[in-house]
């Protein structure tokens, strides 16, 4: 059955379409996110994690031992503090946790392996605060789910403490844009189309190998990563991304659940506060986070 709400939100996607170039399409997902407020309860604070710029949210109900690390999406070379803060901050309340979202550096300025090496230093900051690695989560859409994928494997590869957890919405984790759903979902997806990816691939790549598993951790070696919730909606390109991911998870022996939800488009948590759908994945995602923390 159809999704009214997600249905308004497709309707004001088609209305604002992707412009060509790139400051303006930074702007277009700064205020898709931006539209919606931030509550006053929540506390903002902008931090430099050892030379990435990022910014503390805080609800009242957070444990301060307790943190979300957040990895926005926009393709490697778009997305915000701004455009996510929000959603972010509702995550935090949900479970429970402070949250640090990363500024990290984005393509074509600061191609593949900018990003990643960002998202190590974020957690290195977390792990030089005083925060346990049991009383940590990683979180991310998109990109920013794919960079998730990236940051624990590459935690493991450094022999560092593991997170307690992960949770991945609507992962791009292919960066060939190989999956069947970039056909069978393209009509009815108002966000990621095939074309569309494979050029923001080619601006985060820089010649590197499209297969290179930082870059696409389709193709990574997952054993030994913590439990991870993978979200994504059924009418998504990116469908397969997610379903991939899970199985390659699952069978590295990861305990990994995934979740398709029915009409959903790509990071429809993002409209959390219009959709209802939003806030029930958002209210999933804390009780999965707050399971695992020990």
């Amino acid at each position: 059955m159809p999704d009214a709400e997600i249905d308004l939100v497709r309707e004001i996607l088609s209305a604002n379409p992707r412009p060509a170039e790139l400051s303006e399409r930074r702007m277009r997902l700064d205020s898709l996110g931006g539209q919606y407020p931030l509550p006053a309860d929540v506390r903002v604070e902008a931090v430099n994690a050892d030379g990435v710029a990022a910014e503390w949210t805080q609800p009242p109900e957070a444990d301060p031992a307790m943190v979300i690390l957040y990895l926005h999406g926009g393709g490697y070379t778009a997305g915000s503090l701004k455009s996510h803060r929000h959603m972010v901050a509702q995550v935090g309340r949900e479970a429970r946790a402070r949250t640090i979202a990363l500024d990290y550096r984005l393509a074509p300025e600061h191609p593949f392996p900018a990003a990643v090496q960002d998202a190590v230093a974020g957690y290195r900051f977390l792990l030089s605060r005083g925060f346990t690695a049991n009383h940590i989560a990683v979180a991310g859409d998109s990109a920013g789910g794919g960079l998730t994928v990236a940051l624990l494997v590459s935690l493991r590869d450094a022999g560092l403490p593991l997170p307690a957890c992960a949770w991945c919405s609507s992962p791009w984790v292919d960066l060939e844009g190989i999956g069947g759903s970039m056909a069978a979902k393209a009509m009815v997806d108002p966000m990621v189309q095939q074309p569309y990816l494979i050029e923001l691939a080619a601006a985060y790549l820089h010649g590197a190998d499209p297969r290179t598993p930082l870059a696409a951790p389709l193709y990574a070696d997952l054993r030994g990563l913590p439990p991870m919730l993978i979200q994504v909606g059924s009418a998504e390109t990116l469908l397969d991304d997610a379903v991939r991911l899970a199985g390659r998870a699952g069978a590295a022996d990861v305990q990994v659940r995934l979740e398709v939800w029915p009409d959903m488009i790509h990071v429809w948590q993002l409209f959390y506060p219009q959709v209802a759908a939003g806030r029930r994945a958002l209210a999933e995602v804390g009780a999965f986070i707050r399971s695992n923390w020990s």
